[in-house]
């Protein structure tokens, strides 16, 4: 069976090498949606409309090949959405609500073809606990601007490795993407045919 064209609908380079890691080839074309949360709703519902509708933005351009987009998020404990920071000051902001605490990190992965009338979209959340950090911790870690473009302030992946005291869940999913939970959707629908 020949495997259907795929394609990444993010700009994420974390994203493509997690695909690649899996022998996953796929051409990348980031949507151009607008990321604003609606007043009032749900973290799971926002971050699962995201990934729908970046997903949607590409597919309608090339309708033949399945879409794959994703957006991830980090809900803090009191239930805040922490998203990618404004600023160092809000980077450092964030680690301060996350320092000594338990979080979770959802990202939502949509998978659709136009030309096939097929949309499947669900949501990964994996508990995080982080270390209590101190002010020189958060600064010297912002100071590297590695918080600069990730969800929450903090790339599991990297430096703030040595943040992370426990995780449960998918650790793929920490890091943008649900590796195992994306490839059983692809198998399913005959995008690829088998994990290896």
């Amino acid at each position: 069976m020949e495997e259907s064209h795929l394609i990444l609908a993010s700009a994420s380079p974390r994203r493509k090498e997690l695909l690649e890691q899996v022998w996953l080839a796929a051409d990348i074309f980031p949507a151009d949606i607008e990321e604003k949360r609606k007043e009032g709703e749900h973290p799971l519902d926002y971050v699962s409309r995201l990934a729908e509708e970046k997903a949607r933005a590409v597919a309608e351009k090339y309708p033949e090949s399945f879409i794959l987009a994703a957006d991830t998020i980090v809900i803090g404990g009191n239930g805040q959405v922490l998203e990618k920071p404004l600023d160092s000051k809000d980077a450092a902001r964030m680690l301060r609500e996350l320092s000594g605490s338990t979080h979770k990190v959802a990202t939502a992965f949509s998978v659709c073809c136009h030309s096939k009338d097929k949309s499947i979209t669900k949501v990964v959340e994996t508990e995080v606990e982080m270390v209590e950090l101190s002010e020189e911790e958060i600064e010297s870690y912002v100071m590297t601007e590695e918080p600069m473009d990730k969800a929450g302030s903090y790339a599991i992946q990297g430096t703030a490795a040595g943040f992370i005291k426990s995780i449960r869940g998918s650790y793929t999913n920490v890091v943008g993407l649900p590796v195992a939970e994306v490839m059983e959707v692809l198998i399913e629908e005959g995008v690829v045919e088998a994990r290896l």
